[in-house]
C-alpha cells in the first residue's frame, strides 16, 4: 500500500456529472524544449478554454523540464491540490521521455509494458517494428486506464485524478476530446467584457470599490494601448447569470460617472 499522498475526491471516469460544485484543475507542462524556449507551447490554451467551457476552473499552470525528482514534486504537489490534473509532454519513445516512470514514482505504482497498447501497436506496425524504443510507449503504471488516441493510436493514462496526456498538441486535443465526457463538471463561470474607454489608473479605485462590494465576483482590468491613447477592459466574471448582470450594470454606471479623456 503506498504512503504517497491521496488526491481530493473525485468522480471516477464514467461518472460525469455537472452540479453547483466547483470542479478544480491543473495543468503540468513537461519538457526541456519548452523552457528553452525551442518549442513553443500550444496546449496552455487550449486546456484553459476546454476546462472553461465545461464547467472546471484550470487554477494553475507549472513547466518543469525533463527532470524526474521535479516531475513528482510537481504531480504530488498539484494532485492533491486539485479536483483534476493533466500533464502534457514526455510520453514518447526517447530516453528523455520520463514522465511515465515519475508519474509511477509519485503513486509508488510498478509500471510495466501494458497488453493493451502492445495489442494497438500491432494493429499499426508489423512486429518487427515494435521495438524497444516503441515498447517505451507501452509503459504504464499498474493499474492505469488508457486515454483514448484517435489521432496518432498510441493511448495516454490516467492514474487517479492524474491524466498523463501527449505533448504533440493535435494529439493532445485529441486526448482530452476522449477524456473529457467522463470528467466532473461544476457550475461554469460567465463573464462579460466593458471597454471602459479610459486608463487603467482612472478606474483603479472605483473599480477596487465594487470588487469589493461583490465578493462572489472577479473583476479584472486589462490595459490596452490603440489609436494612440491607453484605455482598459474590465472583464468582470462571477457563476451567477443574474449577479453577474447587476455588476456588470455597477461598472457601467461608475464608468458613466467619470470623465472621458
Amino acid at each position: 500500500m503506498s504512503d504517497q499522498p491521496a488526491p481530493p475526491e473525485t468522480a471516477s471516469a464514467d461518472d460525469h456529472q455537472s452540479g453547483n460544485d466547483i470542479v478544480t484543475a491543473a495543468l503540468l507542462v513537461i519538457g526541456d524544449e519548452i523552457l528553452s524556449g525551442r518549442t513553443k507551447d500550444k496546449n496552455i490554451g487550449f486546456v484553459a478554454d476546454y476546462c472553461t467551457s465545461i464547467g472546471i476552473d484550470l487554477k494553475e499552470v507549472r513547466i518543469v523540464p525533463d527532470e524526474e525528482e521535479r516531475i513528482i514534486e510537481a504531480v504530488n504537489a498539484l494532485r492533491t491540490r486539485y479536483t483534476y490534473l493533466f500533464t502534457t509532454g514526455g510520453i514518447g519513445p526517447t530516453h528523455d521521455d520520463i514522465t511515465a516512470d515519475s508519474v509511477a514514482r509519485a503513486f509508488g505504482l510498478p509500471i510495466d509494458v501494458d497488453p493493451r497498447i502492445v495489442e494497438i501497436m500491432k494493429t499499426r506496425y508489423p512486429d518487427r517494428d515494435i521495438t524497444p524504443a516503441r515498447l517505451r510507449m507501452a509503459r504504464v503504471p499498474e493499474g492505469a486506464d488508457l486515454v483514448d488516441n484517435k489521432v496518432s493510436g498510441l493511448p495516454g493514462f490516467r492514474v487517479q485524478n492524474v491524466f498523463v496526456l501527449a505533448g504533440v498538441p493535435s494529439v493532445m486535443q485529441g486526448m482530452f476530446d476522449a477524456l473529457a465526457p467522463g470528467l466532473r463538471t461544476g457550475r461554469r463561470m460567465l463573464s462579460e467584457t466593458i471597454d471602459a474607454g479610459r486608463p487603467e489608473g482612472v478606474i483603479a479605485e472605483p473599480l477596487g470599490s465594487i470588487q469589493k462590494a461583490h465578493p462572489d465576483t472577479v473583476i479584472g482590468s486589462y490595459p490596452y494601448f490603440e489609436d494612440g491613447r491607453f484605455a482598459t477592459r474590465v472583464v468582470v466574471r462571477a457563476r451567477d447569470k443574474a449577479v453577474l448582470a447587476a455588476v456588470t450594470s455597477e461598472v457601467e454606471a461608475m464608468l458613466a460617472t467619470l470623465p472621458r479623456p
